[in-house]
């Protein structure tokens, strides 16, 4: 009983000596939309004055999501600036994509990665930006994982109290605990669309992966998912990527259920 009374004797000393300013609620954090409804509808978007890591393998969609983040934030009148340090950046598919090349910066860091922090540093202590993308897909897990936490702490104190999102691209995790929100990217399955002349109708061919294994194999099959029952013309260059089954994974701040997934579908001018 003794213990009790003295506790709250000492909160009622404390609250008059502070005042009530000094307890702060705990506000909601600005986000920005990514354009991906199912993304969007899973974290409610990218949350500002915060670093968030999008990791996957390749192929995993990443430059889908990229290139979707962008052309959301510049057609929303969002100054951006992309540390692409692996020369990844196609801007004539870029414009195709939606993004307005004239509200981003474009920073090249040809694979140097000591250049592409310190171009990232810079734009991040500059200010003006809504939206900071550092694209380090090329670089090798390993290598990643090695990137000393000092970067990261500064990165995030930079932009803590500012409407600037920063988003990490990267093949596995490395911002670690400075990240406010982490996904995770998984191909499920790709679509690719041909057209043979044993067939009349459009064909895909489909990847049957379940594991990576040598019993990996394509298998051609018609629109409605039915093995075609001969094939005398051989598959040829010809064919493009149609699509793609992803699914995103959230793993900081809680491990989030259901998964998204969703479909990109790729188009052609």
């Amino acid at each position: 009983m003794k213990a009790a009374i003295s506790k709250k004797s000492i909160q009622s000393v404390f609250s008059s000596q502070l005042g009530k300013s000094h307890w702060r609620e705990k506000k909601d954090r600005e986000t920005l939309a990514t354009g991906v409804t199912e993304i969007d509808a899973l974290s409610n978007g990218l949350p500002r004055g915060a670093i968030t890591e999008i990791t996957g393998a390749t192929s995993s969609g990443r430059t889908s999501v990229l290139l979707s983040v962008l052309a959301q934030a510049t057609w929303g009148d969002e100054a951006c600036a992309l540390i692409d340090m692996g020369d990844r950046f196609d801007p004539a598919s870029a414009a195709y994509a939606g993004i307005a090349l004239d509200r981003l910066l474009w920073i090249r860091c040809a694979n140097n990665l000591e250049r592409t922090f310190k171009a990232t540093d810079l734009v991040l202590q500059s200010g003006g930006f809504g939206l900071v993308m550092l694209d380090m897909a090329d670089v090798a897990a390993q290598y990643a994982r090695r990137i000393v936490s000092s970067w990261w702490y500064r990165f995030r104190h930079a932009i803590e109290h500012t409407p600037t999102a920063l988003v990490v691209i990267s093949q596995t995790s490395c911002v670690r605990s400075c990240a406010s929100l982490s996904l995770e990217l998984k191909n499920n399955s790709l679509a690719w669309s041909c057209t043979t002349k044993a067939f009349e109708t459009t064909l895909a061919l489909r990847v049957d992966r379940p594991q990576w294994s040598e019993n990996t194999r394509l298998v051609l099959v018609n629109n409605l998912g039915q093995q075609p029952d001969a094939c005398d013309s051989h598959l040829t260059h010809s064919l493009l990527l149609c699509g793609s089954g992803l699914q995103i994974n959230q793993r900081k701040p809680i491990a989030c259920q259901p998964k998204a997934k969703f479909r990109t579908h790729a188009t052609t001018a």
